[in-house]
């Protein structure tokens, strides 16, 4: 991301970074990955932090170096500190410079999604560009020449990836896994979703009166409660696979799974 900090932001990065005894550049990569996802998780690969590792808001921590407990308080304190000054705006990214381009749309360096303010993360994957809006819930994607903007409900997109077919060329992943766009209110732009077959009125006008027989209300609740256990315990496959590969630790993995259940 071509985006640069504002001087409060960098001295608040600055105080942080001194306080845990790290470089100014690890806590602006961290920071940076904290910033897709508005402060609620990162991804990142930084040396000096014992390469790849993984933090997300509420107590997970996972890092290269898996056995060092030092490390893994420092990087979690740092997420921490970091995640809440981006949510109480000690942390921003510099506006752009407002610039207006041929199609009337307010533009730093190719500023195509019109009005919608500073992105958190951009890109461009096989001819299709996104820009996503984390503090108002919003991604644009401009393909073809068109500009079309979603509103992301409660998801958090934190990744992007390539796509093999579909609409688009790009996928995004949220906190709920791969978003499906399909699902997503659009704000504004084409709709490249595809249509309903159209309803011949003929026929319904020749088809006789359907009869209707009362049937027993349909317990939703239950459907509900085994679709959330479902996605429960195949969360909890998934941490057993990452102890049983000695990413997690067994005390991880038991407090993980007791909060998992916990939610049943």
């Amino acid at each position: 991301m071509n985006a640069i900090f504002t001087d409060a932001s960098f001295q608040n990065m600055t105080n942080v970074a001194n306080r845990y005894g790290v470089s100014v550049n690890a806590v602006t990569d961290l920071t940076q990955a904290l910033m897709r996802s508005n402060g609620t998780m990162a991804q990142f690969n930084i040396s000096e932090l014992g390469g790849g590792g993984q933090w997300m808001q509420g107590g997970m921590t996972m890092v290269g170096d898996m056995f060092n407990n030092q490390l893994k308080s420092t990087v979690d304190g740092l997420c921490v500190e970091l995640s809440n000054l981006i949510n109480q705006g000690g942390i921003q990214y510099k506006p752009l410079p407002k610039v207006e381009n041929q199609n009337g749309f307010q533009a730093g360096s190719g500023n195509w999604w019109g009005n919608l303010g500073f992105p958190n993360s951009t890109g461009s994957q096989n001819g299709t560009s996104y820009a996503i809006f984390s503090n108002i819930g919003r991604l644009a994607i401009q393909q073809n020449g068109k500009v079309t903007v979603f509103d992301t409900l409660d998801n958090q997109i934190g990744g992007v990836g390539q796509q093999q077919g579909g609409n688009y060329s790009v996928t995004f992943t949220s906190q709920y896994g791969t978003v499906d766009l399909n699902t997503l209110p659009i704000v504004s732009g084409e709709d490249n979703r595809p249509k309903p077959a159209p309803v011949n009125n003929n026929i319904i006008q020749n088809q006789p009166e359907p009869i209707f027989e009362e049937q027993a209300p349909v317990n939703t609740g239950n459907t509900n409660s085994s679709a959330l256990e479902e996605d429960i315990f195949m969360k909890i496959e998934k941490l057993a696979t990452l102890r049983n590969k000695d990413i997690l630790s067994v005390e991880e993995f038991e407090n993980k799974k007791a909060e998992l259940l916990g939610r049943l």
